[in-house]
């Protein structure tokens, strides 16, 4: 088979999946599947992610074609177990997305996006089976902070929610007084799960991305051990044996010059 003339088209990523996926194509993905490429799928969309969370353009590109890649070959194996074809994918999309914009495709008028974002959960109501919760298409599979600002955006449109933030934050300090007084192990994780899920409640309501802010955090603090053990080998020092208050003043230290 000769190369693809125009790799800049969209075309030539569709016929090279396929070519990969052809009886006499790359064994490996010829032997993958739906549930094989679950974690394929998870992890470049983390990947994407992070390139967000860097501002790297360069990378978001590269990422963002390693999803892509993913959604092709996964519409290349529906498409031979005759599940659906590339064509009923896009047809949904372009489907979905002139329905939830009737004031560009439609003569309906909008004000401004919150309008919009008001329209969009009454238009998804619509699409949905009856009796089906609004809770329901919201991923199961999600990181939990991430499912938990999620579930709480949902209810909060149909004003299932705290009148200002002070009342979310009132409600932090009593799930801490619970979690305190939590004596059994069992306890103490359910109210511990209470304190997050109320922790996540006060980051969507600040308009924090919880699952990018925890990332961030991570970040910072991987960046600031990482200085400490550079300097405890430049200082020929092993990091386990200094005291607490010796590591903690190295991480104040860290914390000036590892930002």
């Amino acid at each position: 088979m000769s190369l693809p003339e125009n790799l800049s088209q969209f075309a030539a990523l569709v016929d090279i999946i396929a070519r990969l996926r052809a009886p006499d194509g790359c064994p490996w993905d010829r032997k993958q599947t739906h549930a094989s490429l679950r974690e394929n799928l998870l992890e470049e969309c983390y990947e994407v992610l992070e390139a967000l969370d860097e501002g790297d353009s360069g990378k978001l590109r590269d990422e963002l074609g390693d999803l892509l890649m993913q959604v092709i070959l996964h519409t290349q194996i529906a498409t031979e177990a005759g599940e659906f074809e590339l064509g009923d994918v896009v047809k949904g999309i372009n489907t979905k997305l002139i329905h939830r914009h009737p004031h560009i495709f439609g003569s309906q008028k909008v004000k401004d996006a919150d309008e919009v974002a008001l329209n969009w959960e009454v238009l998804k109501r619509e699409e949905r089976e009856p009796d089906t919760s609004i809770l329901e298409s919201v991923p199961k599979q999600m990181p939990a902070l991430g499912y938990s600002q999620a579930i709480q955006r949902r209810v909060a449109k149909v004003g299932f929610d705290w009148e200002d933030v002070d009342g979310v934050i009132d409600k932090l300090a009593e799930e801490v007084g619970e979690f305190k007084r939590a004596e059994t192990k069992e306890q103490k994780a359910g109210e511990f799960g209470d304190l997050l899920f109320t922790l996540a409640n006060i980051a969507r309501r600040l308009g924090v991305d919880l699952e990018a802010a925890l990332r961030q955090a991570n970040r910072r603090f991987y960046r600031r051990f990482s200085y400490m053990e550079e300097v405890c080998r430049k200082r020929g020092v092993n990091l386990g044996e200094l005291s607490f208050d010796e590591q903690n003043a190295l991480w104040e230290e860290a914390k000036k010059k590892a930002e």
